[in-house]
Formats: structure tokens, sequence, C-alpha cells
């Protein structure tokens, strides 16, 4: 089973995380989350046990413990959600003149990056028209 700490400081180490957790059962991974610009710890981490009655021994005392004079968080890890990756939200699509539907871009103008299929470009350029609210280029 998958196991998230969280509220960690930064002096706080793999190393340390796995002797902590070893007292409730076999760790087979520790992965203390690193900021790749400063290289300093995110305050959290995930911890991998072998058994998931381990686990949640592990999970039920280590919750609201203190470690290093901070309370830590200690809940069983969610799957990372799919699809997910760089850029925010639905606003595909680019602005300019023109009118459409708000989220969806429409009309002259450009934005989005132009190797995005889904944004941009020029007259008529940006995602999703609708013929009874005007915007893009009537054909």
């Amino acid at each position: 089973m998958n196991i998230y700490v969280a509220n960690l400081t930064p002096r706080i180490q793999e190393a340390d995380l796995k002797e902590i957790f070893q007292e409730y059962g076999t760790v087979t991974s520790v992965k203390v989350i690193m900021d790749r610009d400063t290289n300093q710890s995110k305050g959290f981490a995930f911890i991998e046990m072998t058994t998931d009655e381990d686990a949640l021994k592990a999970i039920d005392q280590l919750n609201d413990a203190e470690l290093d004079g901070q309370k830590i968080h200690v809940n069983q890890a969610r799957p990372k959600p799919t699809g997910s990756g760089f850029g925010g939200g639905r606003s595909f699509g680019g602005g300019g003149q023109g009118g459409g539907r708000s989220n969806y871009g429409g009309g002259q103008g450009g934005g989005g990056r132009s190797n995005d299929s889904r944004g941009g470009g020029g007259q008529g350029g940006g995602g999703y028209r609708d013929n009874n609210r005007g915007g893009g280029k009537r054909y």
C-alpha cells in the first residue's frame, strides 16, 4: 500500500522516514518529493509498504504524530489523476475579435500555442462556434 505523508520539515530525509515506518512493517520504498528548481523538500513524501495491514497500522499510529517539532499528516495515498500534465483548465483557443462561447475562444486573433491543435490561429480561430451565438467566421 502507498502512504502519503505531509507537513514534513525540510530536515526530514528518506532514511528518517524509512526508520520510523519500519517499526510497523516492511518498507519497500520511500520518496521525499523535492522541488526541481531549489532541490529542497516540498514537505511531503510517499512510502510504500508490503502489506495493507502494516500500512494501515502505520497510518493509524503516525497520523497527527509529532516529527521534528511538527505534526505530520499520514494517509493512504490516492492514485495520481489521469490525464494530468502541464497547463491549466479548459480555456482552449484564442481570443481577439469575435464572439463565441466564453470558455472556448473564437473570432479573429490568436492565442494558444502554435503547436497546440486546440488553440488560436488566424481569423476564425479558436475553438467552439455556435451558429446561433455568433463568433468565428461563417462559411
